[in-house]
């Protein structure tokens, strides 16, 4: 018996001693059942095929595929495609499977049990990187129950993917380059008009840009040098031009007062006074190298040489013309005097004009920050706009590079390793894992009946057993002695026990 439902070794020992035939009995029945269904269980025969993914051949730093998405989701993405209930339905019909469901079962159940019967599996060689980007390959496996139609199947759905793959690249390639494309076409249009704006106002603001502040600096203080030294050179004239007014109204008196009843050498003479009194003048204001200075020099060495020569006895008519024509000097004065008004009209000109530069030069200066803001505006603008056209030039070319690539067959694309298998024995079932599942479970079956045999004894084999039966502790034990010749009597074990009774 077992107290308390607990076996012991001793317990194990004595139930395998006396049952142990029970074990092998259980495991050769479990081994032939399994084998049996193995043997009679309808077969299934599994094609397989491997399809690597060959990456890029060319560096993604010298061409960027067009194709960023991981490829463990484009084969997720195609094997959706393929076995959409669309393309199975074509495959059922192309290769007439489960003809002889057709009328009994719907062509949806039909699919169910096609694509059930259809398994994808990336190579366990993707798990070990940092993630699904770099899908090294996948596997194909058909199950069927013929090896003929599995392998015409797998070899249909590796064709599938191919094609699907090859279909995808060109249509990414061909679309993206198309969309971007019609971005830079747009990005062109932007460039263009933000190059325009930038030109008018380059052309309607021409030297209150930024970059000609310091120009219009430099040009303002030359401009202010100039209009100071036009100033003294007016101040100069008009000096000169009053200095001359001076001496010729001078000179007009002396010859107004001496001209009528005068001797032409008197005239003369004080013709001779009046240029002396010129080049004192000049003299205390000239060099002796002065052109002034050297003419009025010159005209009174001829208005000497005039005198000395002169003849002494003329008619009252000459000195009568003498006295009414003015002298030399006086119309060298005047001849002075005019080219002085000149000079002051044409620096007082000159004067006005560079004001007018000084106050547009001082204009621009004053509205630069205003124009450098719009002008930081407008080239912020255009600078953005040309970031972005040439980055979507760029990816235009790269896009079109990488077409060009995919249709060379040097981009990314599906390789077959192994062609699908012809399978020569079946996936299922399998004898040697029927034969370990039968005896495994043959074993088990045989160790329960064991334990229920254990379990449904209710005889005393042990001290153990008399505590648990009688629920009386032991006082004390006699050995069993057995006559000679007389096998010890089977029951109580070892020797005969005196309990406590409860009186």
């Amino acid at each position: 018996m077992i107290p308390n439902g607990e076996l012991n070794a001793s317990e194990v020992r004595r139930i395998l001693k006396g049952y142990w035939w029970i074990l092998p009995i259980t495991i050769i029945c479990g081994l032939t059942l399994a084998l049996g269904a193995a043997l009679f269980l309808p077969k299934k025969f599994t094609s397989q095929t491997l399809v690597l993914v060959d990456q890029q051949t060319m560096s993604a730093d010298l061409v960027k595929p067009v194709i960023t998405e991981a490829t463990s989701q484009r084969l997720a993405s195609m094997q959706a495609q393929i076995l959409s209930s669309s393309k199975l339905q074509q495959l059922i019909e192309k290769f007439g499977l489960y003809a002889s469901d057709r009328d009994s079962v719907h062509m949806e159940d039909l699919v169910l049990r096609l694509r059930a019967a259809i398994e994808v599996t990336p190579l366990e060689a993707m798990m070990q990187g940092t993630g699904n980007r770099h899908l090294p390959g996948f596997h194909i496996n058909v199950t069927m129950d013929s090896p003929q139609v599995a392998q015409r199947i797998c070899s249909e759905l590796t064709t599938m993917f191919l094609e699907q793959s090859s279909k995808e690249a060109g249509t990414s390639s061909v679309e993206a380059t198309k969309f971007l494309a019609e971005h830079v076409d747009d990005a062109k249009r932007n460039l263009d008009e933000q190059d325009a704006k930038l030109a008018d106002f380059k052309k309607k603001y021409m030297g209150s840009l930024p970059d000609d502040e310091q120009r219009n600096l430099g040009l303002l203080a030359g401009m202010n040098a100039q209009l100071d030294a036009i100033t003294q050179n007016v101040s100069r004239a008009q000096q000169d031009r009053v200095m001359n007014e001076s001496l010729l109204n001078a000179q007009l008196a002396s010859w107004k007062a001496v001209k009528v009843g005068d001797t032409p050498s008197e005239t003369l003479d004080q013709q001779l006074a009046t240029l002396q009194d010129q080049l004192s003048s000049l003299q205390s204001r000239y060099t002796a190298d002065h052109p002034d200075v050297i003419k009025t020099k010159h005209q009174i060495e001829q208005l000497k040489k005039r005198i000395a020569d002169g003849p002494k006895g003329e008619g009252a008519a000459s000195s009568t013309q003498a006295n009414m024509v003015e002298p030399v000097s006086i119309q060298q004065l005047r001849a002075k005097m005019r080219q002085d008004d000149l000079n002051i009209a044409d620096l007082v000109k000159r004067q006005g004009q560079t004001q007018g530069q000084i106050g547009a030069l001082q204009g621009r200066l004053q509205s630069s920050p205003a124009v450098e803001q719009q002008y930081k505006e407008l080239t912020r603008n255009y600078q953005t706009a040309l970031d972005g056209y040439n980055d979507l030039l760029k990816k235009h070319d790269a896009s079109a590079i990488a077409g060009d690539l995919i249709r060379e067959q040097q981009g990314e694309q599906l390789r077959v390793l192994d062609a699908a298998s012809l399978p020569l024995t079946p996936s299922f079932p399998k004898k040697p894992v029927f034969a370990g599942a039968g005896a495994g479970g043959g074993l088990a079956l045989g160790l329960a009946i064991l334990y229920l045999i254990a379990a449904l004894d209710v005889s005393m084999h042990t001290e153990r057993d008399v505590e648990a039966c009688m629920q009386l502790p032991v006082l004390a034990s006699l050995p069993n002695v057995a006559p000679a010749g007389k096998h010890k009597p089977k029951g109580i074990s070892p020797g005969l026990r005196i309990t406590e009774t409860g009186a």
